[in-house]
């Protein structure tokens, strides 16, 4: 049964037809103790044949391990998006796009397909010259109609510099996760392990706190 109905299908098509380049979904997921893996590989395969540029790789988490860790996933279902070549630009989803986060894996999608990103000078400006790694955690739900826009400008600070990752993590997926990082409403971003941001915040308000962090 597919998840999209033709409508659906139609509006990603639509979408997606700017891309230009390959992307490949990489995805890691087991059998067993993970209850979302299976419904995250139905989306990503239901896009990728909506598109000729864009594929699915699916590994399992234990038996592929150190790929795995190289890549910096420790949780699953992950989803690393990969550009042309298999270009890693720091694009994660940890846990299942599906609601409101469907628009952010499309979004990530074409970001990487297009090399289209909407950052302000002033941030990439600041990216320019970064030298400290900066990790983003964007907690969000699928329910969650303010979280896409948070996740989305996440992605495109990592697209952006090769010093930034930027992950989107379902956190009831993940509660010790939201446990550990106080998640009590989402969206909620966290920037190496000790800057937060509250709620889908402005470029210039996100742009402060990640110069915080980098300090």
């Amino acid at each position: 049964m597919p998840l999209m109905d033709p409508e659906t299908q139609q509006q990603v098509r639509e979408i997606m037809a700017a891309i230009t380049s390959p992307v490949t979904l990489k995805m890691f997921a087991q059998d067993f103790e993970c209850d979302t893996c299976s419904g995250t590989r139905q989306i990503i395969e239901e896009v990728a044949e909506l598109s000729d540029l864009v594929s699915v790789e699916v590994h399992d988490f234990l038996a592929d391990a150190d790929l795995a860790a190289s890549l910096g996933v420790d949780k699953i279902p992950a989803i690393v998006v990969l550009g042309e070549g298999g270009r890693d630009h720091g694009i994660r989803f940890f846990g299942i796009p599906a609601g409101y986060e469907f628009t952010s894996l499309i979004e990530a999608i074409v970001l990487v397909g297009t090399g289209n990103s909407a950052l302000e000078n002033s941030t990439r400006k600041f990216l320019g010259t970064l030298q400290t790694p900066l990790h983003l955690q964007v907690f969000v739900t699928p329910t969650c109609p303010y979280c896409p826009p948070a996740v989305m400008l996440a992605h495109q600070l990592a697209y952006a510099s090769d010093k930034v990752t930027a992950d989107m993590v379902e956190v009831t997926e993940f509660p010790h996760l939201g446990q550990k990082y106080s998640v009590m409403g989402v969206p909620r971003t966290v920037i190496n392990e000790h800057t937060y941001l509250e709620g889908a915040a402005p470029e210039q308000m996100l742009l402060e706190k990640l110069k915080a962090a980098a300090q």
